[in-house]
């Protein structure tokens, strides 16, 4: 394992939106004695496969999943999820939004959130494109969550992401946070005055979210936090 190396990995499928995301990782600064490389994942069949692929492609201890349509835009990210992880050995994964606490229906937006991000969502083509910040209650330092967006993922420690069960393009995150903590670790979400990241993601879509949703509840609703 490489200590002093930051992967960036990415499942994409559309040139556009992973050339952007790539300019804006290229302008990151990177902390003295250490190095970055991006890994590329085409034609993943679920977001869970793409990961794993690439994590065992990568000898990085420091792996950045994000989204095609991520754009890292604080410049000194790197060194501040170096401070994090150092902070803490416990400290297996970073967020910039999540939730302290899963809802019963483990719907993240159901309940109240951490973090801080710039974003344009829309549910339909006739929305107009607004460029806004999505804010959160902000707590000071750092904030132990029981599930992060997945829209960025920082990790320290490697744990197999659970393809058996998610085999699509939903709810690998909130797994991902319980496979963090049944193995020993916190997954946490910074205080940031300002957005890290802008996610470009458009219209979203539910079609299996629901799906894949009951299928995390059956899996970890033993783990989970009590309302």
């Amino acid at each position: 394992m490489n200590d002093r190396k930051f992967t960036f990995i990415i499942c994409a499928n559309n040139d556009l939106y992973f050339n952007e995301c790539t300019n804006y990782i290229r302008r990151l600064i990177v902390p003295e004695g250490y190095e970055t490389e991006i890994l590329e994942i085409r034609d993943a069949v679920s977001m869970t496969s793409g990961y794993n692929e690439a994590m065992n492609a990568s000898d990085a201890k420091y792996k950045i999943y994000l989204h095609q349509d991520v754009f890292i835009v604080y410049p000194f990210f790197l060194d501040a999820i170096l401070k994090i992880f150092d902070s803490d050995e416990k400290i297996g994964m970073i967020g910039v939004a999540g939730a302290p606490r899963l809802p019963d229906d483990f719907v993240m937006w159901h309940t109240d959130r951490v973090g801080i991000t710039y974003t344009d969502d829309k549910l339909s083509e006739s929305d107009a494109v607004e460029l806004r910040t999505k804010k959160f209650e902000i707590s000071d330092g750092l904030s132990e969550v029981e599930a992060i967006d997945g829209l960025i993922m920082i990790t320290s420690a490697d744990i197999p992401w659970r393809e058996d069960i998610l085999d699509g393009w939903d709810f690998y995150d909130v797994s991902q946070t319980f496979e963090m903590k049944n193995r020993g670790y916190k997954t946490i979400v910074p205080e940031q005055h300002f957005p890290w990241c802008l996610h470009d993601s458009g219209i979203l879509n539910f079609r299996n979210y629901d799906h894949y949703r009951k299928i995390c509840i059956d899996t970890y609703k033993s783990g989970k936090k009590e309302s």
